[in-house]
């Protein structure tokens, strides 16, 4: 009866997830059109995009009342109606003046959003007693796949304007079948993850400011790609609209299919290995991508970013749980998000006076950072805090029932073997 009751608002969270990725990746898309409909340059684009990091961290620090007092699953319904609608506006601006304010609320509705599907996500993962977070990023990432996809053929047939509103129109739809099972499901906060290796409060936070600062610099290199990809194909490689629009789409592609694996990589090679190597192969995917002479080369770079950072930012905000519980992933997220919210106007500043491809080498430098980084909370922790082992603990506790039914079955047959061989 309770996995009957939960398995509607688990699906329906992935759509979520789904849908606002979906609603990002169309954004991406027709970011070189919108661009050109205001007249903006780099610099100019730069600071327009600041407005969408803006919005968004605002909307993040209330997002979490309203949770609390309304429930993360009515709030949830509420930010996939405000992302649905807001997503039409940038396609409407008419000025620079004009985009940023329609960019400043497109932010907000997706801010919210994403705090509350993360919220609702976590007490659904409770509820059905296994992990589904990586799951449902995965689903933000085919939602970028699917919207950046749609998006580059819609930017040959159509204005961005009618797209976006298009992408609007639907994504209500979505919003009123999902809705229900959203505001429906009622569960508790998540408790604390216990452990014993978890270090003083006043010895936790340094490190969870430094697991927010990784988070920071894998959200910068996502801000840069999903605002700036598509742009660096259309202007310095030339490449039609179509294939400018594949640049978030592979990127999410490469993300998704590398958090599918997510769990089993950090369980397999620990957390250490899986932040540092995917820091570093996202390093070298975004010097390929910059510095490559052909966009399908530079496609190639973008997927190497995706494989390389997709668990480098859930890993980290999972580690400050470890650490510090709710608190914890509060701090790191609100560090992380710095990253985000710099992210695309520094690359703009940079593109209008160095250029484009030297802008997002930016993301490889901050890459390797975050590699450092890594090594450091590695030494800091000394292997506390550690993801790997809490997934090894839940798998063992999986299988424990197993294994007694298992031996059971064995000491019966045993059993009946005996008695079977006494008669004869």
């Amino acid at each position: 009866m309770q996995a009957a009751r939960v398995r509607d608002p688990l699906a329906a969270v992935f759509v979520l997830f789904a849908l606002v990725g979906a609603v990002f990746g169309s954004w991406a898309a027709r970011v070189p059109d919108v661009s050109a409909q205001v007249g903006a340059g780099h610099s100019a684009l730069g600071v327009a995009l600041f407005c969408i990091s803006a919005g968004a961290l605002v909307s993040m620090q209330t997002a979490g009342g309203l949770c609390a007092r309304w429930g993360a699953g009515r709030v949830s319904a509420a930010g996939a109606v405000a992302a649905s609608v807001a997503v039409v506006l940038p396609g409407l601006a008419g000025s620079m003046g004009s985009l940023c304010v329609a960019l400043l609320l497109f932010g907000a509705a997706t801010g919210l959003a994403n705090v509350a599907a993360n919220s609702l996500g976590v007490q659904v993962q409770q509820a059905v007693g296994r992990p589904v977070m990586s799951t449902l990023h995965a689903g933000f990432s085919f939602g970028g796949l699917g919207g950046a996809l749609v998006g580059g053929v819609a930017s040959t047939v159509m204005p961005a304007g009618w797209h976006l509103l298009v992408v609007g129109v639907l994504g209500l739809g979505v919003s009123v079948v999902i809705a229900p099972a959203l505001a429906g499901f009622v569960h508790g906060e998540p408790a604390p993850v216990p452990s014993r290796e978890r270090p003083t409060a006043s010895g936790a936070a340094p490190v969870i400011v430094v697991l927010g600062l990784i988070a920071g610099c894998t959200a910068f290199a996502e801000g840069a790609l999903t605002d700036w990809a598509s742009l660096h194909l259309r202007e310095d490689l030339h490449a039609t609209p179509m294939v400018a629009g594949a640049g978030y789409a592979v990127f999410s592609l490469a993300m998704a299919c590398a958090r599918l694996r997510g769990r089993s990589l950090i369980v397999r090679y620990g957390d250490t290995v899986v932040l540092t190597s995917g820091a570093l192969l996202a390093a070298v995917g975004m010097l390929v991508g910059a510095a490559a002479p052909s966009p399908f080369l530079a496609l190639a770079g973008f997927v190497l970013v995706g494989f390389g950072l997709a668990n480098v930012f859930p890993l980290a905000i999972a580690k400050a749980g470890l650490l510090g519980g709710a608190r914890g992933v509060a701090r790191a997220s609100s560090v992380g998000y710095t990253g985000l919210l710099g992210g695309p106007p520094i690359i703009g500043l940079l593109a209008g006076e160095r250029g484009l491809p030297f802008a997002l080498t930016s993301v490889s430098a901050l890459a390797v950072v975050a590699a450092v980084l890594a090594l450091v909370v590695d030494h800091r922790l000394d292997g506390a805090g550690s993801v790997a082992s809490v997934l090894r603990a839940q798998a063992r506790a999986r299988l424990q029932p197993i294994a007694e039914r298992v031996e059971v079955a064995a000491q019966n047959h045993s059993k009946s073997l005996y008695l079977l061989l006494d008669q004869s």
